[in-house]
């Protein structure tokens, strides 16, 4: 039964029954995984960070891929970067905030959506915990942001996207662009974005999803948020987006999961939005995990989400 103050829709559509059945494979052999290392010493998180570094995304879509240093901050770029009359995505990656971007995941997702769209995109490699406490990350997507502006691309050319933590930082980033008066991008895309950080029990779903999400033991964010935020203010918006004045943001696309433990931070954050008169658009699916658009190894319906993606993008870039 879903609460009567946050009502939502499911997205209409069939989920298949492998993808059932590799969402439980995850519950059994992902998130067990997340939870030892989301508990682990500074040794093991950085000898984790340096392997998932060393691999490699093997194919792009067909689009050249590099590693570049935009506004003082370094990360892969894809397609044509230097063609500041094409949209540009500015992907900020997920990862609770300890894992540096997936380049077999993230960048491969970037790239398909950059083939889409005819756009070349940037993967910033944003300073991450607990080496790097908050606000190091939100400082670095502001300045990959105003490297793009400095590159050349109009504000209305570029699109702001994340998944789970970068889904965070992509809304507190607009704080950040709004306070300092620079012109605001095209439009923004959340996938599964953690929104509420001062509480490891809030919102409701993360207490009533616990044992069904497939990948994120939400009893273990607590040590995320000590190695993130430290003795930071968790009721700052930049901090915890979801109390954010959104009044003012472009146009906003959530995605998230019925079953997941982070699916009311995009309900609540959406509601907050619309409320503002933010152009707002809400996907609920139906028993897909955490960012599992992601995952298009193992979940088919990434196409189809991918393709909802695309053409809100499209529908806010200029014609």
């Amino acid at each position: 039964m879903q609460e009567p103050s946050l009502r939502y829709q499911l997205k209409d559509i069939d989920i298949s029954r492998r993808s059932r059945i590799y969402t439980v494979m995850l519950r059994i052999f992902l998130k067990p995984l997340m939870r030892w290392f989301m508990r682990g010493s500074g040794t093991r998180i950085a000898k984790g960070q340096l392997q998932l570094a060393s691999r490699r995304c093997k194919d792009t879509a067909g689009l050249a891929q590099d590693y570049r240093i935009i506004g003082g901050v370094p990360g892969p770029v894809v397609g044509a970067i230097e063609d500041t009359d094409k949209p540009v995505l500015l992907w900020l990656h997920g990862g609770g905030f300890l894992v540096p971007a997936s380049p077999e995941v993230h960048l491969r997702l970037l790239a398909l959506l950059c083939k889409d769209l005819g756009a070349s995109g940037f993967l910033p490699d944003y300073r991450l915990a607990p080496f790097n406490k908050f606000p190091a990350a939100l400082d670095d997507a502001e300045r990959a942001y105003r490297g793009l502006l400095d590159a050349g691309f109009a504000p209305e050319r570029i699109v702001i996207c994340g998944d789970s933590a970068g889904g965070h930082l992509s809304l507190s980033v607009i704080q950040r662009i709004r306070k300092a008066k620079l012109p605001l991008p095209a439009c923004v895309v959340a996938l599964s974005p953690v929104t509420e950080m001062g509480r490891v029990h809030a919102p409701p779903a993360r207490a009533r999803n616990n044992r069904i999400d497939a990948i994120i033991p939400i009893g273990s964010f607590q040590h995320v948020d000590d190695w993130f935020a430290g003795d930071w203010d968790a009721s700052d918006p930049e901090l915890s987006p979801l109390y954010a004045d959104y009044k003012g943001y472009p146009p906003l696309y959530f995605i998230g999961g019925e079953k997941e433990v982070l699916r009311d931070d995009s309900v609540l954050a959406a509601k907050q939005a619309r409320d503002a008169g933010v152009i707002t658009q809400l996907d609920v699916w139906p028993h897909l995990p955490h960012a599992f658009v992601l995952f298009e190894a193992l979940f088919a319906e990434t196409a189809v989400a991918r393709h909802d993606i695309a053409g809100f993008i499209r529908s806010h870039l200029p014609r």
